[in-house]
């Protein structure tokens, strides 16, 4: 009588790792839209099973080029902490610059073909919290400016900072895709209407320069149609909204002029510390010592303008080098972009760098922690799905 073996292979532990640790980063990236606490805590069990990782495997972390020009802006910051007006509130709020690690790890983890599945992620969850915005505003009555929808989050800007990101993701796959168009396509409408609905300009603004860049980057005479998308809008949006965005224009808004008075706080900053500047989280603390008599507001928390918040708070030098990041990071998606790889995360990094730079210079959002977590994520993927050498060696 002939006997058959069957012989059952155990999983090898570094697989069920390497699993775990794909698995957090997914549930990281969702988390990032749902509960900055939650998307905290993953990361940080995130960061832990991914130094595992490396430890066993006996292997050098890596990141792609441009992230020597975030670690050169960490040193700095450090320096700028160090003479700050209050060392110690500033080195307390250096611990973001820990959020600089998304960078190699998504880098490590997302590579080849993960990549694609965590965009996925974004706008599967992105459309989610679309629709928790439009809820707000419709049934919850957050329909103002002194009420506005912000989804699960706990702040309208970082709300509607989000939105942007995902927008531009959905955006780029709908343009770029040669497949799987169907869902992005469906979730748009959501996307757009629950960033209208925050009333929040800035963003609004970012998401035209990123979705402007990427008709340009389909085909130059698509350009031509977002005049007339944003028009068709303006027709048929709630009066509050029209009136909103009229209001970018009106230099007698309170709020334009505030910002303003912001513009000359941080210069009048800059030329007495032009080094290092005050330190981190120091704007505020300074804020009155600069206030000109015409400031709507006695203190704001930052200057709502990226470059010009660097400049204040870390110097000159920091500015520079986060411009350097910017440089770098735009120059290597170009060249991938050209050489037509990975065109769909290719196209997304380079529309969120567009829209976080558009929107910056009216909103600190490169100091929001949620904002800068998903914005890493998305610039750091098309490197990370490049890497087809490591593609065919990740563990299943």
């Amino acid at each position: 009588m002939n006997s058959a073996t069957i012989s059952v292979t155990e999983p090898h532990p570094a697989h069920a790792l390497d699993r775990l640790t794909m698995g957090l980063l997914l549930g990281f990236v969702a988390a990032l839209q749902l509960s900055i606490a939650l998307a905290q805590i993953l990361l940080a069990a995130l960061l832990v099973s991914w130094v595992v990782m490396r430890i066993q495997d006996r292997t050098r972390p890596s990141a792609p080029p441009f992230f020597l020009s975030l670690l050169a802006y960490g040193i700095l910051t450090l320096v700028s902490s160090a003479f700050s007006v209050d060392p110690a509130t500033s080195f307390i709020d250096d611990k973001q610059l820990l959020l600089l690690a998304i960078v190699p790890v998504v880098y490590d983890i997302a590579r080849g073909p993960r990549a694609t599945s965590v965009a996925e992620v974004v706008i599967t969850v992105g459309a989610a919290s679309a629709l928790v915005g439009i809820l707000q505003y419709g049934v919850l009555h957050y329909d103002n400016l002194g009420q506005r929808p912000q989804g699960a989050l706990t702040h309208y800007m970082t709300y509607s900072g989000a939105l942007m990101l995902v927008t531009t993701t959905a955006a780029a796959r709908l343009l770029f895709g040669a497949r799987d168009r169907i869902w992005p396509a469906l979730v748009m409408p959501a996307l757009v209407v629950a960033l209208a609905l925050t009333f929040t300009r800035n963003a609004w603004i970012g998401t035209c320069f990123a979705v402007g860049l990427l008709f340009i980057l389909k085909d130059f005479r698509l350009a031509a149609l977002l005049p007339a998308i944003l028009a068709a809008l303006f027709v048929i949006a709630p009066d509050g909204l029209a009136n909103r965005l009229t209001s970018t224009f009106n230099a007698q808004d309170p709020a334009n002029q505030d910002r303003f008075a912001m513009i000359e706080i941080g210069a009048r900053i800059v030329a007495d510390r032009p080094l290092t500047g005050v330190g981190p989280n120091m704007v505020p603390r300074v804020y009155e010592e600069y206030r000109p008599d015409y400031a709507v507001n006695q203190v704001n928390p930052h200057l709502h303008n990226v470059p010009l918040q660097i400049a204040a708070e870390r110097g000159l030098p920091a500015l520079a080098v986060w411009l350097w990041f910017v440089g770098a990071t735009v120059l290597a998606l170009w060249r991938m972009f050209r050489q037509q790889r990975e065109r769909v995360l290719t196209t997304t990094a380079l529309a969120a760098m567009a829209g976080m730079l558009a929107a910056g210079l009216f909103e600190y959002n490169f100091g929001d922690s949620e904002f800068l977590m998903l914005f890493l994520v998305l610039i750091t993927l098309p490197f990370a799905a490049a890497r087809q050498d490591d593609a065919s060696s990740a563990r299943p």
